[in-house]
């Protein structure tokens, strides 16, 4: 091991606590807290205390127990984040049975190997478009017995079936539960490959839960804590911060429709937020465009570059210039404050991960007064295994371990992570769950380092990592994260392996493009084709493509691209639920642009 880091304990938790027990811990310490607020169908906000939200979870679990549901089998949610996923995910772990949760954007196909894999034999769908994906392979799921769709009642008639099972049952079903016993089966995305199961224990989660609690209390244990949290609850991030939630004094706030975001945030009011590097590079973009090219425009850019100035500055713990301050201050009044005004007016932090943040956006929003504290973890480590402190956080790093949690990183540069969130293996791989696990540290994959503060950071991905035909190693992560700041760039692959030069295949979003044609006193146009042979376009891709290569040496700059007539989508299957890219995929489905517009054969001189 060439370098490692740990933090101690804060919280030891019993074999007897459960994931169950974090949200009955609340209800006793808190009965009235506002646990769960969610939007109904009339789009007005609803609510659960931790008191009415126990008592649904329990109805839920008696309606599982009516319908034969025992300890360890395996019941899958397939839906969009909504308060039903939350009280289903409780009511299934709180006796012992196994959450299997299934993205949305799943196919048929998909569901039917997560099914098979995990002996789902119950199944909850959203609507009837999720429930015609089950049945569509229902003859060919060996194990699945009853479907119902959350959309036509499935809650109200499980808590009805749960009224013939006394509370003794429920208890006796309950108190079994132990930290030991499985939780979860969660399949990752599959950016790689073929998705694998990844068993998660009770203690997994209750560990990192309360260590994490503890490891943030600004932001968990502070009084009227707020979070919206709209990401997939398939993803194992957003279920442990419902768990996370639970634990600290967090009103956990749900939706799902990414169009009515701003609102939301608006009627909400989150104190903290979580999401990927996307987002705040949309909303960053959103807001240059709105102030468009004349004076307000020229503004903005003023103010963008003193927010980085000034967060360049308190990075460096150096005082702050003179000039930088009154700048500074005076744009947080006619600029700044108008942004974090969108995000809801009480935003304090925002937590990002999930892929690599560009720096200029981390450093504006910092200046602007909204730290982007970039976090770190995977489906193995049960989430979060580092994030960035409310005080004292490094730009550019994932943060320090939390607590309980421990970094290594081995001889080749491969980061690993030991802990009592580290998974209890990949289900039905007992060849994986050795390979990836050896003496209780977790290979992750990355690269990685530690500097002298005890804080981690990101150089690369080992199965990512380009070597070209010079053999020189390129991390395509900081380039693909520069270039996709640009405002009308969707999606950036950088290429090269074992060519002569690194190059990128880039994508376009139709609307954004339009919005900063608009903005920049340009034509729209109608259709991606037009978009990507508009020459005000190509310029502007050009531009971030040089802006991305500053970042790096010339032998790892990005020295052709090629705008694509598509985008990466999970419907086409060159994106994960997660959002991210499917590397292999992507050069598969554009081999031929490859091949005939970026690496062109040079023609052979004829001899004479």
């Amino acid at each position: 091991m060439l370098k490692e880091i740990s933090r101690p304990t804060l919280v030891e938790t019993t074999n007897d606590e459960n994931v169950f027990s974090i949200l009955e811990g609340r209800a006793q310490r808190a009965p009235q807290d506002v646990v769960v607020e969610y939007k109904n169908a009339q789009g007005t906000w609803d609510s659960f205390t931790a008191e009415q939200f126990v008592a649904e979870v329990t109805s839920l679990a008696k309606g599982l127990l009516a319908r034969g549901i025992k300890k360890g089998d395996a019941v899958a949610i397939l839906s969009h984040t909504r308060w039903e996923w939350t009280a289903l995910d409780m009511a299934i772990l709180s006796i012992g049975a196994l959450t299997v949760p299934v993205y949305e954007t799943n196919s048929s196909a998909q569901v039917k190997t997560i099914f098979n894999d995990s002996k789902v034999c119950m199944a909850f769908a959203e609507d009837d478009g999720q429930r015609d994906k089950i049945e569509a392979i229902r003859d060919q799921a060996a194990y699945l017995k009853d479907v119902y769709v959350i959309e036509l009642g499935a809650l109200d008639t499980l808590a009805e079936f749960g009224k013939a099972v006394p509370d003794d049952e429920f208890q006796k079903a309950k108190t079994n539960v132990k930290g030991d016993d499985l939780a979860t089966i969660v399949y990752t995305s599959g950016s790689t490959g073929a998705p694998k199961g990844i068993e998660l224990t009770h203690h997994n989660f209750v560990s990192i839960v309360y260590n994490g609690e503890k490891s943030m209390p600004d932001i968990a244990d502070k009084p009227n804590r707020r979070l919206l949290l709209f990401l997939p609850l398939a993803h194992v991030f957003a279920r442990y911060m419902q768990f996370f939630c639970f634990a600290g004094n967090i009103t956990l706030g749900l939706s799902s429709n990414l169009s009515t975001i701003l609102a939301d945030f608006n009627a909400f009011k989150p104190t903290f937020i979580l999401a990927v590097p996307r987002i705040f590079e949309k909303v960053y973009n959103a807001a240059s465009q709105k102030a468009g090219r004349g004076v307000k425009g020229k503004v903005f850019a003023a103010a963008a570059k003193t927010a980085r100035t000034w967060s360049h500055a308190q990075q460096s713990n150096k005082p702050i210039p003179t000039k930088t301050k009154i700048a500074h201050s005076i744009y947080k009044k006619l600029v700044y404050g108008q942004i974090l005004e969108a995000l809801g007016g009480h935003v304090e932090y925002a937590v990002s991960g999930g892929a690599p943040l560009d720096s200029k956006i981390s450093h504006f929003f910092n200046g602007v007064g909204l730290p982007l504290l970039e976090g770190y973890g995977m489906t193995e480590t049960t989430a979060p295994a580092s994030v960035n402190p409310t005080s004292g956080y490094k730009i550019g790093s994932i943060g320090v371990p939390l607590a309980s949690m421990s970094f290594g990183v081995a001889d080749d540069g491969e980061l690993l992570i030991k802990g009592p969130s580290v998974c209890h293996g990949y289900h039905n791989h007992p060849e994986i769950t050795e390979e990836q696990i050896k003496d209780g540290w977790l290979h992750t994959g990355d690269l990685g380092d530690i500097d002298d503060d005890g804080f981690v950071f990101i150089t690369g991905r080992k199965k990512d990592l380009i070597i070209t035909a010079g053999g020189k190693n390129v991390s395509p992560g900081i380039l693909e994260a520069s270039v996709m700041t640009s405002p009308v760039v969707s999606q950036c692959l950088v290429i090269g392996d074992r060519k002569p030069f690194i190059a990128a295949l880039v994508t376009l979003d139709l609307a954004d493009t339009n919005s900063w044609l608009k903005a920049q006193g340009a034509k729209t146009v109608e259709t991606l084709d037009e978009a990507r042979n508009n020459p005000i376009v190509r310029t502007e891709v050009e531009r971030a493509v040089d802006t991305a290569n500053t970042l790096v040496s010339r032998a790892e700059s990005i020295r052709k691209f090629e705008i694509l007539d598509g985008d990466f989508t999970t419907e086409n299957g060159l994106m994960t639920p997660s959002l991210k890219a499917k590397r292999q995929a992507v050069i598969d489905a554009y081999q031929k642009v490859i091949d005939e517009k970026i690496y062109v054969p040079r023609k052979k001189k004829t001899e004479i």
